[in-house]
C-alpha cells in the first residue's frame, strides 16, 4: 500500500495489470485461484477440532491413564468398562457439539456481503470474499471498505479509520499520490479494508486482500477466539465453582481411602470417578445444543445471529431503542406531492428535487441514494416530467452534519443553478428569508405525520465547483412531502414487547412532531420528547435524570445516539439498539446487543450482533423469547448438576469413609453419570413457563451456591436412607449394596428434573416437553433394569429383590415430594438471581464483529475447490 499510494493512478493500474474498466470475469477467477479468497475468518465445522475439545478435560485424560495402568496391573475388565463409558461420553459430546458447529456454518451461509465491482466493463454485485487485486470497486457513504484499495476517483471522500488507528476523526481522501516513504496513517490516496466511508464517494483499485491487508493482519492476530459475553462469563464462573468443589472432594476421598489401606489404584480411580461425576462434562454440549436448536428456530423466524451465544444476550434486553422507519412504519416511503412555500402544487419543485438527487433511475426502479431520493424517481408524476436538458455539473453529497444535499446544475439555456434539498430547518438556516406561510404549511404537514423535505435554489453564473460554503443566500422554492404510514402489526408487537418487560424508545432523525404522531397512532405511550438541539444543552447527569421519562428522541446525530445508549447502559439496564443506517453504526457498537436488518447499509449490518431478515418488531420479540428460553433451559441443567448430582457424589464420598468396601465402583459411577447426562441432553427441547419469559434471568454464582447447599443435602438424605435400608433391612453385601444405591441414585437424580424445571406444581400446572419426559423415564428404567440384566455381573452389580423395587417407588415419591417442598421454600426465601456485571464493548470486539464480513463459508470454499 505505501508503494501504491506514492504512484500515479496509471502506474498503479499498470502494475496490477488492470484498466479503469476493471477485470474480465475469467481473469478475476484466475487471480482468485492464485491469491485465494478475500477472507480473514473461516466458518467450516472441523470434526477434529471439535473432538479435541472433548478430550481437553484433564480429568478425563487422567482417568483414562489410570484405567490403562489398572489394565496393565491385571484389572482389564474394569479398565475396559471405564474406557468404553468414557468413549461413549466423549462421543455424545462430540456429536452434539459438531451439530452445533454445522448450525453456525449454515447460519453464515445465509448472510451474503456484496460489493459493487466493475467486471467485464459493467458494474455488478460481487461477493466480498471474491475480490482480487486489480478489481475496480465503488465506495459509497456508509460502506465498509472491502479491501485495501488505491483511490482512482474521490468526491469529498472521508473515511473513519478508528478500527485501525483508534483516531475518532475521519480522514480526508484524494487521488493525489503521497510522498514516498509516508507512514500508513498518512496514505491519503488509499482506503483501507475495514474502515468506514463517513462522507462522500469514490472508486478504487484493489491492491491487497485478506490477511495481506492491514485490517486482516490485526484480525488474524486476534485469532478466532471472540471476547466473552455475559453468558460465557457466567458459564466459566460456574465451571470454576464446580472445579473447586471437585478438587476438594476428590483430594479428601483419595486421602481417606489411603488411610483405610485400600489399593492406591482403586482409591485413585474412585476419586477421579467422583470428580467426573461432579463435573458437568456435557454442559458445553447441552449449551451448544440449546443454542443450535435456538438458532434454527430463530432462522425460521427470520432472525440470524452472528454468534450462537448472541441468542442469550438478545434475551437479556430490557430497553430497546429503535428507529421509526420500517419498524413502526411500513418502510415503503412514497412521494405524495411537491408544493411551493404556500402549499400549492408545483412541478418546478418536483423537477428541482429530481435534479438534486443521488439516486439513478433504472429499468427496475431507482438505485443508489437514500429512500427519499428513490421514492422521487419512482413516483408516477416524475416519469412525465422531463429533465433531459439539464446537466449535473457537481454534487455535494448528503451528510448527517449538514442534513442536506446540494448540486450545481446547468439548464437547457446554459444558466447555472445551485439546488439544495434537505431537512427543512437546515435549509431554512441557509435561506435569505422564509415566508410565514411556509412555516405554517410545514407544521400542518408534520402534524399529519408526513415527512417533508425543503428545496431551495440560487443562481450560480460561472461557478464550476461547489462546497458547503456555496450553501448561502438561498431562496426557498418549496417542499417535497412523503408518506410512510404506520405498520399495522407494530401496535401488537409493541404490546408483546411490553409484556416481555422491554421498554421501547424511539430514536429518529425525523421531525419530533412526525415521530409523536406515529407513536400516538400505534398506542405507544410517550413520556416525553427530546430533540438533538435540546440534548446539546444537557450534560450527562441531566440527561441520565431525563432518560427514564423520555420515549422519543428526534433530530439526533450519530454521536447523540451513541451517547444516549451509553448513558442508558450505565443505569444498569441491558440495552438493545435496532438501526439500519449509516448514522446508526456508533450506537450499534455502544449497545449491549446491536440489531440490524439484511437490507441495511454495510456499516450498520457489520456493527450488529443480530441481523433480522425482516424489519419487524414482532420478529425481534421472537428472538428475545428464544434467548430467554435457552437461558432458562441451561439453568435447569446447571441446577440439576448442583443438586441431586452433587448430593449423590457427596454421599459416595462420605460412604467410602465408613464402609469396609467402596460404595460404588469407579465404572458404576461413570455409568451413572453417563446415563444421567444422556437423559438430560433433551433439556434444550423443554417448555418454559410464561413467567420465566417475562424478564431476563442472569447468572448469579451465589444463587447457585445456595441452591447447591440446600438441595445437595436433601439428595444425600435419601442416599443415607438407602444405605440404611440396604445394610439394615436387606443385609446386602458389596455387590447388592452397589446395585441398590445405583438404582436409587439414577432414579432420584433423573426424575427430580420434573421438580426443578419449573416453579409451578409439576405436571398439573407445568408439563415437560415430550422428548424430556420420554428420555427421563427411559433413563430411570435403564438404571433400574441393569442390575437384573445379563450385564449385571460384568458391571459388578448384585441381584436385587422385588421388595426393593417396591420400596424404591415409595422412596422416589417421598424424595420428589420433599424436593418440591424445599423448592418452594427456597424460591420464597431467595427469589430471583442477581444480575452479573456485563463487560463493555471494546476495540477487539469491534474488529471481531467487522471481521465477520470477510468470512468464507463452506459453500464458497467447496465451489472453488
Amino acid at each position: 500500500m505505501p508503494e501504491a499510494a506514492s504512484l500515479p493512478v496509471d502506474a498503479v493500474l499498470e502494475r496490477l495489470s488492470t484498466t479503469p474498466r476493471g477485470l474480465a470475469g475469467t481473469e478475476a477467477a484466475r487471480r482468485l485461484h492464485r491469491v485465494g479468497p478475500n477472507a480473514v475468518r473461516s466458518h467450516h465445522a472441523r470434526a477434529l477440532a471439535v473432538l479435541a475439545r472433548q478430550l481437553r478435560s484433564a480429568l478425563l485424560v487422567l482417568l483414562l491413564v489410570t484405567a490403562l495402568v489398572s489394565a496393565a496391573l491385571g484389572q482389564r475388565t474394569d479398565a475396559a468398562i471405564i474406557g468404553t463409558i468414557l468413549a461413549i461420553s466423549v462421543g455424545l459430546g462430540f456429536v452434539n457439539e459438531y451439530r452445533a458447529e454445522r448450525a453456525v456454518e449454515a447460519l453464515h451461509e445465509q448472510i451474503r456481503h456484496d460489493v459493487p465491482a466493475l467486471r467485464d466493463g459493467r458494474w455488478s454485485d460481487v461477493d466480498v470474499t471474491d475480490l482480487v487485486p486489480g478489481d475496480i470497486v465503488r465506495l459509497q457513504l456508509g460502506m465498509i471498505v472491502p479491501a485495501d484499495v488505491r483511490l482512482i476517483e474521490a468526491t469529498d471522500l472521508e473515511c473513519d479509520e478508528a478500527v485501525l488507528t483508534g483516531e475518532a476523526e475521519p480522514v480526508a481522501k484524494s487521488v493525489d499520490p503521497v510522498a514516498p516513504g509516508s507512514a500508513v496513517a498518512e496514505l491519503s490516496s488509499c482506503a483501507f479494508m475495514g474502515t468506514t466511508v463517513r462522507e462522500g464517494a469514490g472508486q478504487g483499485v484493489v491492491v491487497a486482500t485478506g490477511g495481506r491487508t492491514a485490517f486482516g493482519a490485526i484480525a488474524l492476530g486476534l485469532g478466532e477466539r471472540q471476547p466473552e459475553t455475559a453468558f460465557q462469563l457466567g458459564l466459566r464462573r460456574f465451571s470454576g465453582l464446580l472445579a473447586r468443589v471437585a478438587a476438594v472432594l476428590t483430594g479428601s476421598i483419595f486421602v481417606v481411602n489411603l488411610l483405610l489401606r485400600r489399593p492406591v489404584i482403586d482409591a485413585l480411580l474412585f476419586s477421579l470417578a467422583i470428580a467426573v461425576g461432579i463435573t458437568p462434562q456435557l454442559l458445553p454440549a447441552v449449551v451448544t445444543t440449546s443454542l443450535a436448536t435456538g438458532s434454527r428456530r430463530l432462522a425460521r423466524r427470520k432472525v440470524l445471529v452472528k454468534r450462537l451465544v448472541g441468542i442469550e444476550d438478545l434475551g437479556n434486553v430490557e430497553v430497546l431503542f429503535t428507529d421509526k422507519t420500517g419498524t413502526l412504519t411500513e418502510g415503503r416511503i412514497t412521494f405524495r406531492r411537491a408544493t411551493d412555500p404556500s402549499g400549492r402544487e408545483s412541478d418546478r419543485v418536483l423537477r428541482l428535487g429530481l435534479l438534486c438527487n443521488e439516486a439513478t433511475p433504472g429499468p427496475r426502479g431507482a438505485v443508489g441514494g437514500n429512500q427519499l431520493d428513490r421514492a422521487l424517481w419512482d413516483a408516477p408524476s416524475s416519469i412525465e416530467l422531463p429533465v433531459d436538458g439539464y446537466r449535473q455539473l457537481a454534487i455535494l453529497p448528503f451528510d448527517h452534519g449538514r442534513r442536506m444535499t446540494t448540486v450545481l446544475v446547468e439548464d437547457p439555456t446554459g444558466h447555472r443553478l445551485i439546488v439544495t434539498k434537505g431537512a427543512p430547518e437546515s435549509v431554512f438556516a441557509r435561506c435569505a428569508a422564509v415566508p410565514p406561510e411556509a412555516e405554517e404549511y410545514l407544521q400542518a404537514e408534520f402534524a399529519d405525520g408526513r415527512r417533508v423535505v425543503a428545496v431551495a435554489t440560487r443562481p450560480a453564473p460561472g461557478l464550476g465547483a461547489i462546497g458547503p460554503e456555496a450553501e448561502h443566500d438561498l431562496e426557498l422554492a418549496g417542499f417535497l412531502a412523503f408518506v410512510d404510514p404506520p405498520k399495522p402489526t407494530a401496535g401488537d408487537s409493541l404490546e408483546r414487547l411490553a409484556r416481555l418487560g422491554i421498554e421501547v424508545k424511539v430514536v429518529t432523525g425525523d421531525n419530533a412532531t412526525v415521530a409523536e404522531k406515529v407513536c400516538v397512532d400505534l398506542g405507544l405511550a410517550s413520556g416525553g420528547t427530546l430533540t438533538g438541539s435540546e440534548l446539546d444543552g444537557m450534560d450527562d447527569a441531566a440527561l441520565v435524570d431525563r432518560l427514564p421519562e423520555v420515549t422519543i428522541f428526534a433530530r439526533v446525530s450519530p454521536e447523540q445516539k451513541a451517547r444516549i445508549i451509553r448513558l442508558q447502559r450505565q443505569s444498569g439496564h441491558d440495552v438493545g439498539f435496532l438501526g439500519d443506517g449509516v448514522n446508526d453504526a456508533l450506537a450499534l457498537h455502544e449497545a449491549d446487543v446491536g440489531i440490524s436488518v439484511d437490507s441495511a447499509v454495510d456499516v450498520a449490518k457489520d456493527a450488529a450482533d443480530v441481523v433480522l431478515l425482516e424489519k419487524d418488531l414482532g420478529v425481534l420479540a421472537d428472538g428475545v423469547v428464544e434467548g430467554r428460553r435457552i437461558f432458562s433451559n441451561t439453568i435447569k441443567y446447571v441446577l440439576m448438576g448442583t443438586s441431586s448430582n452433587f448430593g449423590n457424589m457427596f454421599s459416595a464420598a462420605a460412604a467410602s469413609a465408613f464402609l469396609p468396601f467402596l460404595p460404588m465402583l469407579p465404572s458404576q459411577i461413570l455409568l451413572n453419570n453417563l446415563l444421567y447426562d444422556a437423559g438430560e441432553m433433551t433439556i434444550p427441547t423443554d417448555e418454559v413457563d410464561e413467567e420465566q419469559l417475562e424478564r431476563p434471568s442472569r447468572w448469579d454464582i451465589r444463587f447457585i451456591e445456595r441452591f447447591m447447599l440446600v438441595f445437595g443435602p436433601a439428595s444425600s438424605l435419601f442416599d443415607f436412607v438407602t444405605f440404611a435400608l440396604m445394610l439394615g433391612v436387606f443385609h446386602a453385601g458389596p455387590g447388592t449394596f452397589r446395585s441398590g444405591w445405583f438404582v436409587e441414585s439414577i432414579c432420584t437424580q433423573t426424575l427430580v428434573i420434573f421438580v426443578i424445571r419449573t416453579r409451578r406444581v409439576p405436571f398439573f400446572r407445568s408439563r415437560p416437553s415430550r422428548p424430556l419426559l420420554i428420555a427421563s423415564l427411559v433413563t430411570a428404567a435403564i438404571g433400574a433394569v441393569l442390575p437384573v440384566s445379563p450385564l449385571a455381573s460384568l458391571l459388578g452389580f448384585g441381584r436385587l429383590s422385588p421388595l426393593f423395587y417396591l420400596v424404591l417407588v415409595l422412596m422416589v415419591a417421598c424424595y420428589l415430594t420433599l424436593a418440591e417442598l424445599v423448592k418452594r421454600s427456597f424460591f420464597r426465601t431467595h427469589g430471583r438471581p442477581r444480575p452479573l456485571a456485563v463487560r463493555r464493548p471494546d476495540r477487539d470486539r469491534r474488529i471481531h464483529r467487522r471481521a465477520f464480513r470477510w468470512s468464507e463459508p463452506r459453500a464458497l470454499a467447496t465451489r472453488r475447490t
